[in-house]
């Protein structure tokens, strides 16, 4: 009998705001929504510290709160998204493009989880 080992996966960040994270949850913790119509490219990052940043300078400020959340995707699937940097060194993230975000949604493996909160 053969095993089948469960796919690698990768450790995204996403910095988010209140109303993105209502989403979420209404998602069961299971996807991102649809981006706005201003919003044509997802942008999960690959660093903790990074996402921290934003949800807390940014968020915080734009939102009167800002979330980091952690999630994992099929390590396989991520491949055809190239690592961007902008900016620093560390500042790494990844662009989706808005029309697949469903696709990439599918990809996710578990829940998204929120490990901070600045208000």
């Amino acid at each position: 009998m053969q095993m089948t080992s469960p796919s690698a996966t990768t450790t995204l960040w996403r910095p988010t705001g209140p109303v993105e994270l209502e989403l979420v949850r209404e998602s069961n913790w299971r996807a991102w929504p649809p981006r706005l119509p201003e919003q044509p490219i997802f942008y999960p990052v690959l660093n903790e510290d990074y996402a921290v940043r934003i949800a807390r300078d940014w968020n915080v400020k734009h939102d009167g709160a800002g979330f980091v959340t952690r999630f994992e995707v099929e390590s396989e699937f991520l491949s055809r998204y190239p690592v961007q940097q902008a900016g620093g060194r560390t500042i790494l993230e990844l662009w989706v493009p808005a029309e697949e975000l469903d696709e990439f949604n599918a990809h996710i493996v578990g829940e998204i989880q929120v490990v901070h909160e600045f208000r």
